[in-house]
């Protein structure tokens, strides 16, 4: 009997996979490779992946004990007493390090792991109520059934439940063991009871059940939860049976398919287009395609930044209007990378069309792999493209869903590389490595022998396990044919590009173009050959013209890296430095920085000011590097695009008194530099997030100092402060008073007859005084009552 009943639980763990493969590419037939059918994976992305699976999925789920996402669900399934640890809806993160766990399992089985998330289910499972329902917070410290479902637009009670349908049937496809996918469908069964026609009519507030109910259905085959998916989807910005909307923010303010413009959260935003692809691909909704593809224009041809992130603003972690990518307050967060490149492989599925892997590689190597250091255990939350030092990776965040995103994402990427369909099987990224493809006449094992992405030479051995006829249809980078992004929105300066090759072994009538593919339609034999060759030129990139933070700037790319200058490599400063549009570059490759990455070379103008104000120039020797690699050898400077013109230099001033200071604090936050007060930037006003700032976080209402030491004695009579407000934004606010001492002789005194003791925002405070003799000047200051402060600038005559 048990041999009996693995065999029946192996043919349903077949058919499972099947109904997820054919169901990912019904609109077009094109369905992805499964990554658990690339059996070697190479090169760039080899210590990327098992960094995750030793190093992130434990670390993950050791921070999901600590914090107390584990303990929530032992708590609520009577296991162990106590109250509700974290935010209300840490749940879906430790739903994302099981899916993450999950993939690892596939590839590399583990009974330790797999022992130990076998435990943390019996944890969820034991909190799970008798009716199905699943959710700790509202189940802590007792169950509260009149609290359920009063306010999904917040709460993320179906937020949660889709990270976990998407665990559950990863865990059961890796495992082959039901428990988490019953309590998955007794879930998924509570909700379909609570809404849908006739029943409750409300949509969530953060999408995401959308994509794990699909995948429900995928494994299960019960139609009811496609159903619901598009239930959900079908009430978003309808007003009939519900008493209001939620607009924007969640993309609930006119119905899906009515859509044309990417708004509001642009996570929530990326789940739901993912949402939208995959009940379209199996319900052949033509109106959800065009919506969708009406977004995604809008997005490349206005708001997608060169990196491939999303999500301009910080405030509502959204979208900004069209051409709004400023640089150093970008959010990008890494969970909007993620969701960009899962719609993007959808369009893919659905179109055929070689644009979307285009923009799907820029993320992997750029603006989501930044979200991740190369010890996979410190993370990026927003990604922005310039930095004036404040930013570090952190281990954690009290809002984890960062981390435990790039947990599941990362080893899903080998998915990513292959797709199929009918006869054909498209080759999407060059990685090194082997899968073994099943088409309908046998199985084709094909091999990527490659350094990419630091060299564009590929060889692709084909091995069938017999004389096939088949196609292998291989991408043409749009990099590779000087176009950066599939529309006006990025361009090369010098945009003529250099002629690539593609050959193969075996002769045929001629290799057929279309959608940015060369098709290669023959008989194929076993250790038949494609050999391809992408010159990876250095090349300049200009932005379109209405992105204002870009204008008269340049940024660098060899092949599909995007690349950006640090301070460390650099001089500490960036923004005095011009790179001509004749300067020569050099491409380099070092295997002993930063765990081996390309680099350019060259050399740029430096202007600096003098005494007399007036600027004059040098020439200055600068190192690129990836811009995936950036902070991982301390704070310091950053910044993507780099002036090309004078009008976007910043040229270096002048010394001064305040300059040439050294500067400490009674505190500082991690965040914030004490560099920033003489760092002679000058604030536009008090809130300003462009520059860097001074800030005494997270104290609040203490007495504080901050100090400059001179290097000689000096006389002084003068201070202007400039203090940080970022009242309706932060808890940061002027202080309630302050003082200015001074130091000569081992000896603080208040200066002499000064003036008033200004604390009004966006202006410089002016102090004058007596003139005195002073080793170093110290601010005291008196923060207000539950409030911080901060100095965007001091300065001293």
């Amino acid at each position: 009997m048990k041999r009996q009943f693995r065999v029946l639980l192996f043919v349903a763990f077949i058919v499972a996979i099947s109904i997820l493969q054919i169901a990912f590419g019904e609109g077009s037939g094109i369905e992805p490779v499964p990554f658990t059918d690339v059996k070697k994976v190479e090169g760039f992305w080899a210590p990327r992946l098992e960094t995750n699976r030793k190093v992130t999925v434990p670390y993950a789920f050791t921070k999901c004990e600590d914090t107390g996402r584990i303990s929530n669900f032992a708590k609520a399934g009577g296991l162990m007493t106590g109250n509700f640890e974290g935010i209300y809806f840490n749940d879906s993160d430790l739903y994302k390090v099981i899916e993450g766990a999950a993939y690892s399992l596939q590839c590399h089985p583990d009974p330790e792991l797999e022992m130990y998330v076998d435990s943390v289910i019996h944890k969820i499972a034991a909190a799970q109520w008798e009716d199905g329902y699943l959710y700790t917070f509202y189940s802590l410290p007792e169950k509260k059934p009149e609290k359920r479902w009063t306010n999904i637009k917040d709460m993320h009670e179906l937020y949660c439940a889709g990270h976990f349908f998407e665990g559950a049937v990863a865990y059961y496809q890796a495992t082959g063991k039901r428990t988490i996918l019953d309590v998955a469908i007794r879930l998924a069964d509570k909700i379909d009871s609570v809404f849908g026609p006739g029943k409750r009519y409300d949509v969530p507030g953060h999408e995401e059940i959308e994509i794990g109910l699909v995948r429900l259905y995928r494994v299960t085959g019960d139609e009811k939860y496609l159903k619901l998916a598009k239930f959900f989807l079908e009430q978003r910005g309808r007003p009939e049976h519900r008493k209001k909307i939620y607009g924007t923010y969640c993309q609930d303010h006119i119905p899906v398919t009515e859509q044309s413009k990417a708004l509001g959260h642009s996570v929530r935003a990326g789940y739901l287009y993912s949402g939208m692809a995959d009940v379209a691909a199996l319900t052949a909704d033509s109106d959800y395609v065009a919506a969708i593809d009406r977004i995604w224009e809008d997005v490349v041809t206005a708001k997608l930044y060169l990196t491939g992130g999303i999500g301009a603003r910080h405030g509502g972690e959204a979208f900004g209007e069209k051409y709004e990518l400023p640089n150093k307050t970008a959010y990008n967060e890494t969970c909007a990378a993620i969701a960009n490149a899962m719609w993007n492989h959808r369009l893919f599925l659905l179109h055929g069309d070689s644009k979307y892997i285009d923009v799907l590689e820029r993320i992997i190597y750029n603006g989501f792999l930044a979200g991740i250091s190369m010890q996979g255990n410190t993370f990026f939350y927003p990604n922005p493209l310039a930095s004036n030092g404040g930013y570090q990776r952190s281990p954690w965040f009290g809002c984890a869903c960062c981390p435990v995103n790039v947990v599941r994402f990362v080893p899903s990427i080998p998915g990513y590389i292959y797709a199929r369909k009918d006869d054909t099987i498209y080759v999407n990224l060059f990685i090194a490595g082997q899968a073994e493809i099943k088409l309908d006449g046998g199985k084709v094992k094909l091999t990527q022998q490659t350094r990419y992405p630091w060299d564009g030479k590929v060889k692709i051995i084909v091995e069938p396990e017999h004389t096939m006829d088949f196609a292998v249809a291989v991408r043409i980078p749009g990099w590779a044919k000087a176009k950066p992004v599939p529309s006006d929105l990025y361009r090369y300066m010098n945009p003529d590009p250099k002629p690539y090759s593609i050959t193969a072994t075996t002769e045929s009538p001629g290799a057929k173009q279309q959608k940015g593919y060369v098709i290669y339609r023959r008989r194929w034999k076993p250790g038949d050959e494609i050999e391809l060759d992408f010159p990876m030129p250095i090349m300049r990139v200009l932005a379109h013209p209405e992105v204002k933070d870009d204008i008269g700037k340049v940024a660098l790319e060899r092949g599909p890296i995007v690349y950006c200058l640090e301070g460390l490599d650099n001089g500490g400063e960036l923004e005095h430095l011009m790179l001509s549009d004749d300067a020569p570059l050099k491409a380099d490759y070092r295997p002993h920085l930063l765990n081996g990455v390309g680099v350019i070379q060259g050399r740029a103008i430096a202007l600096r000011r003098n005494q007399a104000a007036s600027v004059h120039e040098t020439q200055q020797d600068f190192l690129a590097i990836p811009y995936y690699a950036w902070a991982h050898r301390g704070p310091g400077k950053m910044a993507v695009w780099i002036a090309r013109q004078r009008s976007a230099v910043r040229p270096l001033p002048a010394p001064t008194i305040a300059s040439s200071s050294k500067v400490t604090a009674s505190h500082t936050s991690g965040y914030d530099t004490t560099a920033a007060m003489n760092d002679q930037l000058e604030p536009k006003n008090s809130i300003d997030h462009e520059i860097p700032r001074f800030t005494w976080w997270d104290h609040r209402g203490s007495a504080e100092w901050v100090q400059y030491d001179f290097d000689n004695t000096t006389s002084v009579s003068n201070v202007e402060v400039y203090w940080f407000d970022d009242s309706g934004r932060g808890d940061c606010r002027v202080p309630d008073s302050w003082r200015l001492l001074y130091k000569h002789k081992e000896q603080w005194k208040p200066v002499n007859d000064p003036g008033t003791f200004g604390v009004e925002k966006d202006k410089f405070n002016k102090v004058t005084f007596d003139s005195v003799k002073a080793d170093a000047l110290r601010i005291e200051v008196k923060l207000q009552k539950n409030f911080s402060g901060g100095i965007l600038e001091w300065k001293v005559k």
